[in-house]
């Protein structure tokens, strides 16, 4: 009785808006904290959350549907219906089923995959800072990760990176564009380093944020997996397709690969509901596009105010920005939660960095208001 008591006692001060735990807090942000994010933990209930590059426009209608129907079916196992899905991607991206793995996100598929190359001695490389979720969890088992800094441009360095390359590197990781920068390197550079590194190593090409570029800028790395290259690709629909609740994502790489990373999966399906929303979103070019246009359109409300103070930032493709702090990291986490509003802090070369989210124009107008009249 008292456990009960007490898990109630929990449970209603995470939903009565207290903050959350660091603990809990890294969970949930699949990132690492910096030590102002470790002082000043994020309110569940904040009314503007620009800390996890969620898309506020979404899902789209479509997605929307699709979950109301899934419901009605709720009393099923979605095995026919996850079958199904991977069909549909195998022929969307070209390959054979496969050649496909589903997983609860793309964080989780970057969680196994970690596991499978971290289960042996050696190292998994990456710049850094990127998205760290694959990297952290093969340091959990035998791995040791191997970082590459960011050029002066936030960009890739993949000279460095390659020349960062040894006999026990077991994974290669890149992303492209770059969380948290939000920076681009040329594709044809990028796929010249994959296909040069992959005969080294495996490679993992994570393009959660391919879907922010425009299509005729869309260069993908499974065009390298349908030449039986030594190559990873992730995708998700948390970000452009706004189904980042649902979780969702896959892999697209080689059998034999998709088999090594696959024994790390549990055995718990994803949800009906998720696989509708993700059937019925893919390929939506008309809510894609919508949300292009009004991302570009909100970021370029915070990139105006930086210009105008004369900020440095990585040039984003992406919806986040990320520039170096113009105050104490916990002043400004601890000033912006106070108004409302919740954001990224970064350690980087022994300095801080704001990572801000793209929201709507509205919520930028009012994040970078809010922001200017108290750190500038």
């Amino acid at each position: 009785m008292m456990q009960r008591r007490a898990w109630l006692k929990s449970a209603f001060a995470v939903t009565s808006g207290v903050t959350l735990t660091a603990g809990l807090t890294e969970r949930i942000i699949a990132a690492p904290l910096s030590k102002a994010e470790r002082a000043v933990p994020p309110l569940l209930n904040a009314a503007v959350r620009l800390n996890s590059n969620e898309n506020p426009f979404g899902p789209s209608d479509k997605a929307k549907r699709a979950i109301l129907a899934a419901a009605l079916e709720g009393n099923r196992y979605p095995f026919d219906l996850t079958s199904e899905l991977k069909q549909i991607l195998a022929a969307h991206e070209g390959v054979t089923v496969d050649h496909i793995h589903l997983g609860a996100g793309s964080g989780e598929l970057l969680s196994q995959t970690g596991k499978a190359f971290g289960s042996t001695a050696g190292a998994v490389l990456s710049a850094f800072p990127t998205f760290p979720m694959l990297m952290t969890h093969a340091e959990t088992f035998s791995a040791r990760w191997d970082k590459v800094n960011l050029n002066d441009k936030l960009e890739h360095d993949y000279d460095a990176m390659m020349a960062a390359i040894t006999s026990d590197t077991r994974l290669v990781f890149v992303c492209n564009p770059n969380n948290p920068t939000g920076t681009l390197v040329d594709p044809q550079t990028v796929r010249s380093f994959c296909m040069e590194a992959s005969r080294k190593t495996t490679v993992f090409s994570d393009e959660a944020y391919l879907e922010f570029l425009n299509p005729d800028q869309q260069v993908s790395m499974v065009e390298l997996v349908k030449k039986d290259m030594n190559v990873i690709v992730s995708r998700t629909f948390s970000k452009v397709y706004g189904l980042a609740g649902m979780r969702i994502g896959y892999i697209i790489a080689r059998p034999d690969l998709i088999k090594k990373v696959a024994k790390y999966a549990g055995d718990i399906p994803i949800s009906i509901a998720s696989v509708s929303a993700a059937k019925a979103s893919l390929g939506d070019k008309e809510f894609m596009a919508m949300t292009r246009r009004k991302n570009a359109e909100a970021r370029k409300v915070l990139t105006d105010y930086l210009d105008k103070k004369g900020i440095f930032y990585g040039k984003s493709h992406t919806n986040f920005v990320f520039f170096p702090a113009p105050a104490a990291g916990k002043a400004i986490l601890a000033g912006m939660q106070e108004q409302g509003y919740l954001m990224r802090i970064w350690d980087y070369k022994q300095k801080e960095w704001c990572r801000v989210s793209v929201g709507t124009v509205e919520q930028m107008q009012g994040f970078v208001k809010t922001f200017s009249s108290m750190f500038s």
